[in-house]
């Protein structure tokens, strides 16, 4: 089964990993809710990180 993807460098969207950028795509759904979330750490904590960037 095909998932749709997105470009991280020009947010296009498609069904191949290369775009017709030259970037690559990923898919764009956010990894499925566990209560035992084993990254839940390193995730807040880059995002505390990079808070001021934005």
């Amino acid at each position: 089964m095909l998932h749709i993807l997105k470009c991280r460098e020009c947010g296009s969207y498609g069904l191949k990993d290369k775009c017709s950028c030259g970037g690559t795509r990923s898919k764009p759904k956010p990894p499925k809710y566990s209560p035992e979330d084993k990254y839940g750490d390193y995730r807040r904590q880059y995002k505390e990180e990079h808070k001021e960037e934005k």
